[in-house]
């Protein structure tokens, strides 16, 4: 099973995966080609994005059952002991500020915040 998920790409990219692949939802495409066909697939999507994203997930024979590449996401997959998962970029500046660090707090509600 195959999924390539398309965002902010050419019309044209998404007509040529049509040929190839069932259009489930607007830049949704899900299907079962060949592993040759996948990768020539996924070369197209590459190359013809343009300022688009894209996502391809698909099956394979893993402890998930299943991989997956990005192209042009913040979001990137990183092999953790044989696990694949997500790494998110930190957004500077969201922070969550402690209760220590808050400005205006009472002395008693930040150690009320520590006892917590």
């Amino acid at each position: 099973m195959t999924v390539i998920v398309l965002t902010n790409c050419p019309p044209g990219l998404r007509g040529f995966l049509t040929r190839w692949l069932l259009e489930i939802s607007a830049g949704v495409f899900i299907g079962n080609p060949s592993a040759r066909i996948r990768d020539l697939l996924w070369a197209e999507v590459q190359q013809y994005a343009g300022q688009g994203r894209a996502l391809l997930a698909h099956t394979t024979n893993n402890e998930q059952g299943f991989t997956f590449r990005t192209h042009d996401h913040a979001w990137h997959p990183v092999d953790k002991e044989g696990l694949t998962l997500i790494r998110r970029p930190n957004a500077q500046g969201t922070s969550k500020p402690t209760a220590a660090s808050r400005k205006g707090w009472s002395n008693a509600s930040k150690r009320r915040q520590y006892g917590r």
